[in-house]
């Protein structure tokens, strides 16, 4: 049971690690923006339908960002003291959520690739990625460097 418990309180962190919070959340936003902008090379034409359908996509993941928070992290807290029947209750309600990003993603792949290529398309996902990465080094960055 400790070990079911070690795992889902790793799961629970791990999906909040790269959500910003506070007034730097703007920045990153306007920073992705840029970085997906110029990763992708697109034409004014694809940049008008794109953005709309991204920017969509992104409040449906962030509400389901939210719900995870709400619903999982303020319970991951007491995990301790959960009974077996409380963890898998849990544990369902994680997987539910993770179903919801795995559908939402769909739907916006399904979408986005009848306005872009389907290389952009990869490089969309690829561009995420590194922009996550970019974004992790620059806090293990400040971290480190104490400021």
């Amino acid at each position: 049971m400790n070990k079911r418990l070690l795992i889902l309180s790793i799961l629970m962190m791990s999906a909040t690690l790269f959500y910003a919070q506070g007034p730097g959340r703007e920045r990153i936003k306007t920073l992705k923006v840029a970085f997906i902008t110029e990763r992708l090379s697109l034409t004014s034409e694809e940049a008008q339908l794109f953005w709309p359908i991204y920017n969509e996509h992104e409040k449906i993941l962030e509400g389901i960002r939210r719900n995870e928070r709400v619903e999982l992290k303020s319970q991951a807290i007491l995990l301790e003291n959960m009974s077996q029947e409380e963890t898998s209750t849990l544990l369902d309600k994680y997987i539910a959520m993770h179903k919801k990003k795995y559908n939402a993603e769909q739907d916006f792949i399904a979408e986005i690739r009848k306005v872009v290529p389907p290389k952009k398309v990869l490089l969309l996902l690829k561009a995420e990625e590194d922009f996550k990465k970019r974004l992790l080094q620059q806090y293990r960055k400040r971290k480190m460097g104490g400021g």
